[in-house]
């Protein structure tokens, strides 16, 4: 049974662990497993789990499999029921969920095959009420699961439970949610090509197991999991009803969880060690609920919002509120790589060395547009020397018909074209292999070479829109992204040491980089931290110690202005110049999901939260601008691997 929630955690209606990264929530639940696993097998007995699929729950299995290979945990008495499976694919296709746990769990360990049970997403339609309803007797058969195991997608889902899910759900099949979909789009390669049905466990089923365990990382999570954790049960979060359940416990970190009461409201939930950050974090937020500027705060409005005890701190509201007024007024700086001859004392960035040497890291082609093309743009205008390093070439993000585009116009320009020594075309084989594949088929290393070609181009094009030197533009291509594909990435140190070389040659007065609550399994995930593991390789080095480093916002939600170090505005000329860079980036158009909306594409997106940045400090009493992109300083509480 759940114990009852502390003082701390006495708005959420879910128990729910907080841990510092992923990889320490996974050993703690797989522990858990493992120690009943071992139990049920001295008792002659089975073990029933119900299996989870998507990047979640990656971490998990490879923690499972760990303990199988290096501590002999057995899974010969192990039964078990997934929650899921796309309709209409085949148990071998690469995107099915039978073969995902075949590749990253099934394949590692021992249990019996006739123990594994996956919905059959070829099920004829007729007889799929049938089929489920045979999937539950076949879990009562076994004497019920014992531990669920959960994600929870951003529309809310269980399972495939989309938004509308009853309470007493069961096994059946379902449209997906468009939102779905959109999330799913890059593994299919294109949402065109991404199922519009499936076959899932229903709540009810969910909530008949004996134990729950919901995993979820990474801020894109944060939004939805307070509804879930904290909001009322409802079918339009079908998580909600989570709380229902007797022993039903969340285990989630840091960055999923920013936006719990008790990490977005800390004063509301008990006493506070009022440090300077959270001082700043709440006075912003009461400022942002009364829709007051700073300096326009009273002594009052403090009191009755819960806030008595930070005067009782700081002194009165008048003092207070100059003084964070003053704090996020040097905050924004139109000069990020610092201005000449100028007094920095207030100012983010020092005014030495004048011409600083800047570099810029991108996940993937596009993701350091999307959070700084203005500032980039910025950058070059004044002089300093940026090198732009993408750490992968984003290949697996194009789709087919974008690559058969490319093909076609390739050919109408170069009509008279040698053959190779085999008598063919490389782009006749090329059109061949796209006219053959399947939707889902792999694609070859040469084809994904060609795609590869198709986002630099794309990027070079959008470094030109921003005055870069394509001389100094680079694509590491790190063996982790070109060896792998998405959910099966595998970093190693020949990762890192691209990274700490790039550095050392550069050596630079400030370096830029995202990914700090990324889901760890994503590929902003991954490149933070072989970035961080690069940076502490370098600790020692002399040009360390005097080189700042920033964190650009992601796409997942625009920063509040008490997060922010660096605000660095936009004119309405410059934020155009960042849309017809991120323009550029066509392969990319509606291929990249964002928290919150189930339409726009990624340049709209970026363009809203710039705004929004600066309508949020306009609001606070600041100057008006027309966009603001956002920065963070690096701190080691950040460097965890999340």
């Amino acid at each position: 049974m759940n114990s009852l929630p502390s003082e701390a955690e006495q708005h959420e209606r879910v128990p729910t662990t907080v841990f510092q990264s992923s990889d320490t929530a996974v050993r703690v639940v797989a522990a858990s497993i493992a120690l009943l696993i071992r139990r049920r097998r001295d008792e002659g007995r089975s073990v029933v789990l119900g299996l989870a699929t998507g990047s979640t729950p990656v971490k998990l299995y490879r923690e499972l499999i760990r303990l199988h290979r290096d501590e002999g945990l057995s899974f010969r008495n192990v039964i078990t029921f997934n929650l899921d499976e796309y309709y209409g694919l085949p148990a071998h296709h690469p995107e099915s969920y039978r073969h995902f746990m075949e590749v990253q769990l099934f394949n590692h360990i021992d249990v019996p095959l006739e123990n594994v049970h996956v919905p059959d997403g070829q099920i004829p339609r007729s007889e799929v009420f049938a089929y489920c309803q045979e999937y539950e007797h076949k879990i009562l058969a076994a004497g019920g699961i014992d531990v669920q195991i959960l994600g929870i997608g951003r529309t809310g889902h269980i399972g495939f439970n989309e938004p509308g899910s009853g309470m007493d759900s069961r096994t059946r099949m379902v449209a997906l949610d468009r939102l779905t979909r959109r999330d799913a789009a890059r593994d299919f390669r294109g949402e065109e090509n991404v199922p519009a049905y499936a076959i899932t466990m229903g709540v009810g089923t969910i909530l008949q197991a004996r134990e729950l365990a919901l995993l979820a990382w990474g801020e894109s999570k944060a939004v939805i999991l307070r509804e879930a954790i904290e909001g009322p049960q409802i079918d339009a979060v079908p998580a909600s009803f989570l709380q229902r359940h007797p022993n039903c416990r969340c285990y989630i970190d840091e960055a999923a969880a920013r936006e719990l009461t008790r990490f977005r409201f800390p004063w509301k939930v008990g006493n506070v060690d009022w440090t300077s950050q959270l001082v700043r974090k709440a006075v912003v937020s009461i400022a942002s609920d009364l829709k007051k500027p700073v300096l326009r705060l009273r002594d009052e409005d403090y009191a009755e919002n819960g806030l008595a005890s930070l005067l009782v701190e700081t002194g009165s509201a008048y003092s207070l509120n100059i003084r964070i007024f003053n704090e996020l007024q040097h905050t924004i700086t139109g000069w990020p790589g610092g201005k000449p001859n100028a007094d920095d004392s207030n100012r983010p960035v020092p005014a030495d060395p004048a011409q600083k040497r800047v570099l810029v890291f991108g996940p993937e082609p596009l993701d350091a547009e999307l959070g700084m093309a203005g500032t980039l743009h910025r950058l070059r205008r004044h002089q300093h020397e940026v090198t732009f390093a993408y750490l992968t070439s984003g290949n697996l993000g194009v789709p087919d018909n974008e690559a058969r585009m490319a093909i076609s116009l390739l050919n109408e320009l170069s009509v008279d074209r040698p053959a190779d020594t085999d008598g063919t075309h490389r782009l006749d084989r090329l059109a061949d292999e796209l006219e053959k594949k399947a939707s889902f088929d792999e694609d070859s290393s040469t084809l994904r070479q060609f795609k590869g070609l198709i986002r630099k181009a794309e990027a070079r094009a959008s470094c030109q829109i921003l005055g870069l030197d394509l001389a100094k533009v680079l694509f590491l291509d790190l063996p982790f992204y070109e060896k792998g594909r998405y959910r099966q990435f595998n970093a190693t140190h020949e990762d890192v040491t691209a990274i700490r070389q790039l550095c050392q040659r550069n050596q630079p007065h400030q370096i830029y980089m995202t990914g700090s609550g990324a889901e760890p399994g994503s590929v902003s995930g991954i490149s933070f931290r072989l970035l961080i593991s690069a940076l502490e390789a370098c600790g020692t080095e002399a040009w360390m110690k005097a080189c700042q480093i920033w964190l650009y916002a992601s796409s997942e939600r625009p920063w509040s202005p008490d997060e922010i170090n660096m605000a660095v505005p936009l004119s309405p000329a410059e934020l155009a110049v960042k849309l017809d860079c991120l323009y550029h980036h066509r392969s990319q158009r509606s291929q990249t999901p964002f928290l919150g909306t189930q339409s726009g594409e990624s340049w709209q997106q970026a363009e809203n939260h710039n705004r929004a940045t600066a309508q949020h400090y306009d609001r606070l009493g600041l100057a008006e601008y027309e966009a603001i992109e956002s920065f963070r300083t690096y701190k080691e509480a950040e460097t965890r691997s999340r």
